[in-house]
């Protein structure tokens, strides 16, 4: 039995060497296998870096010299929408810091939307054509310019489209429902309370006041006045106004060139190459992340719809 037990110690010492040798490359082969991760995010990085680095010395190359800016305007004018005054005051605020600046192109393809937002972009237009006054901005109309669209266009040196865009529609807006006999035919009766007569203004459930509908009248009058204001201030004495001018009509590009909405007849490519006679052109459009566009959506389904301010704030379409 002694015999036996002594052939077995040194077994035992043999694989407890193995165990102990196999760990030691076991943590060999981590310690390894850690240093090539780190060394290849570590060239990640760096060729990241360099690719950053590289595009922005050839972005400041080409925005030194002679360029064209092109700002797009898509989409919905809003404060959480495509088209915001804050986005683009970002924009024009990068063409104009460019040394190598000569023109700006709005590019507009919108229906309309907010009177606020579109007045605090007309303002900023304004701004910079005052500043930078041999640094001219023109307006591109492509399918659609409209309302507040074109309240924006209107304050730019010269405003161009296709034949076929559709163009004006300066007038104002603000739509709703009424189900008081809906409600009536379903025997259901609406219990809305309120501290101030008013408070309950133009509930789709109560029936409609005199009062209140000649004040709201008077806002979109207001508002109108407004927008007829911008649009003579920025046209001139090229627009040729009669009883439809500002009548909430829409005229194609054809019939807004004689009614002097617009100056001519022009792509964004064809007054690059035409008229401003430059090739090198830079997008200067603020685009809004992915993220930034499920949050604006989230905040917007968390609201009210049917709010008498959304629907004077959107009432320019």
């Amino acid at each position: 039995m002694k015999a036996a037990r002594l052939q077995e110690t040194p077994d035992s010492q043999t694989l407890l060497n193995q165990i102990v040798v196999e760990f030691m490359r076991e943590q060999r082969r981590r310690r390894r296998f850690r240093w090539i991760v780190r060394v290849f995010f570590l060239l990640l990085i760096l060729v990241g870096g360099y690719q950053i680095a590289k595009s922005f010395t050839e972005d400041v190359k080409v925005r030194s010299k002679a360029h064209v800016g092109l700002i797009d305007v898509t989409g919905e004018i809003a404060s959480d929408g495509a088209v915001n005054a804050d986005d683009f005051a970002k924009s024009l605020d990068a063409a104009y810091k460019s040394k190598g600046l000569k023109a700006v192109i709005l590019r507009i393809n919108s229906p309309g939307g907010s009177p606020v937002q579109a007045d605090y972009i007309y303002n900023q237009i304004q701004y910079y054509r005052e500043k930078y006054p041999v640094t001219p901005i023109y307006s591109v109309c492509v399918d659609l310019c409209a309302s507040a669209a074109y309240y924006v266009a209107s304050a730019s040196n010269e405003i161009y489209a296709n034949p076929s865009s559709m163009v004006g529609s300066i007038g104002v807006l603000f739509n709703g429902f009424g189900f008081v006999d809906v409600l009536h035919k379903v025997g259901v009766s609406r219990r809305l309370f309120t501290a101030g007569k008013n408070k309950g203004f133009f509930d789709p459930f109560s029936p409609i006041d005199a009062h209140q509908t000649q004040f709201l009248q008077t806002m979109l009058d207001t508002v109108h006045t407004t927008f007829i204001d911008k649009v003579k201030a920025g046209r001139g004495e090229r627009l040729k106004i009669d009883a439809d001018t500002f009548s909430g009509l829409v005229w194609v590009g054809i019939q807004a060139k004689d009614r002097g909405l617009i100056d001519g007849f022009a792509s964004a490519g064809q007054l690059i190459r035409d008229k401003i006679k430059l090739d090198q052109v830079v997008d200067y459009t603020i685009k809004p992340s992915v993220l930034d566009r499920v949050s604006k959506g989230m905040t917007s389904s968390m609201l009210p719809s049917k709010l008498l301010g959304e629907g004077l704030m959107q009432s320019m379409r």
